[in-house]
């Protein structure tokens, strides 16, 4: 963990803030276009969402776990409010105008509300084992292991809070075999991309927050 002043920590924590959120809408407005992948069910969220836990394993290992906390207190809010009214707006793709925001949008409303339950529990159990984890020599397990169980938890509580007997026909019928390919989706690109781009990325950060001789992967 790195000791950063207080407008250093300030700054690096409102800009999570909004990496977060930005992040969630945009999964948020993904995961309504399904898509095939080798033959099963998923959706373009599953590919964005990721980013996310990236970005949280990285605070927890330069600025601690309660830094954190912080910012998935912050987000949970804020990201619910806009992410509904951006998927209302363009709900399927196609712009409805301002006059959609004055109809409550039950469907939209519910995949939001799915979204702020997951992304809290999830978060959370990922900061956790990350905070545990993250002394070992082996600096990989601590991110790999959190992200497994974070997105985990996150996937399953996601699509059953969003789509279980859903007024989407489609989606109430292959929530399940969706919710198992986004998760093996997101483990795949995160073993494959995010675990190798985190190490590059602690090493980047470490050199630009002044800790040039901590800079190997393996810190803690």
């Amino acid at each position: 963990m790195i000791a950063l002043s207080g407008s250093r920590q300030r700054a690096a924590v409102v800009t999570l803030i909004a990496f977060h959120i930005f992040i969630i809408i945009a999964s948020n407005y993904l995961v309504q276009f399904p898509m095939q992948l080798f033959g099963w069910q998923t959706t373009w969220g599953a590919f964005s969402f990721p980013f996310i836990f990236l970005a949280t394993d990285l605070t927890v290992r330069l600025l601690g776990k309660q830094p954190a906390r912080r910012v998935i207190a912050y987000v949970m809010l804020p990201a619910l409010l806009v992410s509904y009214v951006v998927s209302v707006l363009f709900q399927e793709g196609t712009f409805r105008g301002a006059a959609a925001l004055l109809v409550l949008n039950t469907f939209v409303l519910r995949i939001s509300l799915a979204s702020f339950a997951a992304y809290a529990v999830g978060q959370l159990a990922d900061i956790q084992v990350f905070d545990r984890l993250r002394q070992l020599k082996q600096w990989w397990i601590a991110p790999t292991a959190s992200t497994v169980l974070g997105n985990l938890l996150d996937t399953f509580v996601f699509f059953a809070i969003a789509f279980w007997h859903s007024s989407n026909t489609f989606m109430a019928e292959h929530w399940v075999e969706i919710a198992v390919v986004d998760y093996v989706i997101k483990i795949l690109i995160s073993l494959l991309l995010f675990i190798p781009l985190y190490g590059l990325l602690l090493n980047v950060l470490l050199r630009f927050m002044g800790a040039a001789a901590a800079a190997k992967p393996a810190v803690h």
